[in-house]
């Protein structure tokens, strides 16, 4: 059974001028609503260093790189919801 892609994304957040993190967010059941799964503890002093740590952060969930994160237990070649097989 395959299982579909996880949409995360990374991006950095400045909370404070100059104090950059790092934050991972997932979509939820509706693609206009995500979740926050981690984020940076501790600032990074430059944006590109924050997005560098965030994008290994990632890359931490796809255990496999050829086929990135994926979703434990759903049926990629199974219909979506609300569509039949024909």
């Amino acid at each position: 059974m395959k299982s579909h892609i996880r949409r995360i994304s990374v991006h950095v957040d400045e909370p404070d001028p100059g104090h950059f993190y790092w934050v991972l967010m997932e979509e939820g059941d509706d693609a206009s609503q995500w979740r926050e799964l981690e984020s940076a503890a501790e600032p990074y002093d430059m944006w590109l260093d924050a997005l560098q740590a965030g994008n290994t952060a990632l890359f931490r969930y796809a255990p496999d790189e050829r086929i990135g994160p994926r979703e434990v237990g759903d049926d990629e070649d199974a219909a979506p919801v609300g569509i039949p097989l024909g």
